[in-house]
């Protein structure tokens, strides 16, 4: 069973390496100028792909935050909607949930 400073250290480690990968994105966006138009037409097909990956990983960083705030409210593994403990096996595979795995669904 995890602690919550194990929870709090895990979540930390997570959001340091989304906001590298997300570091990572904004650069490789910037860097794109080609001029040629075939070249260009691919390199927007590339950036589709990398805003789609940065608007997920900007999603899952504001799921961190919230985890984060639940623990220093101490309202960390509790359903945000029933109530009811969250497992320690659901938050062991998304230890940013809010809610318990029957509210999920």
């Amino acid at each position: 069973m995890k602690t919550l400073e194990d929870r709090r250290a895990q979540l930390l480690a997570r959001r340091s390496e989304l906001e590298t990968r997300l570091h990572d994105i904004d650069d490789e966006l910037d860097a794109h100028q080609s001029k040629d138009w075939e070249e260009l037409a691919t390199e927007r097909e590339g950036d589709e792909v990398l805003e789609g990956m940065g608007n997920a990983g900007n999603a899952e960083l504001a799921l961190i935050d919230a985890a984060l705030k639940r623990i220093d409210s101490k309202e960390y593994g509790v359903c945000a909607k029933c109530g009811e403990a969250i497992s320690e096996e659901r938050l062991d595979l998304l230890p940013y949930t809010p809610l318990c795995r029957n509210c999920a669904a």
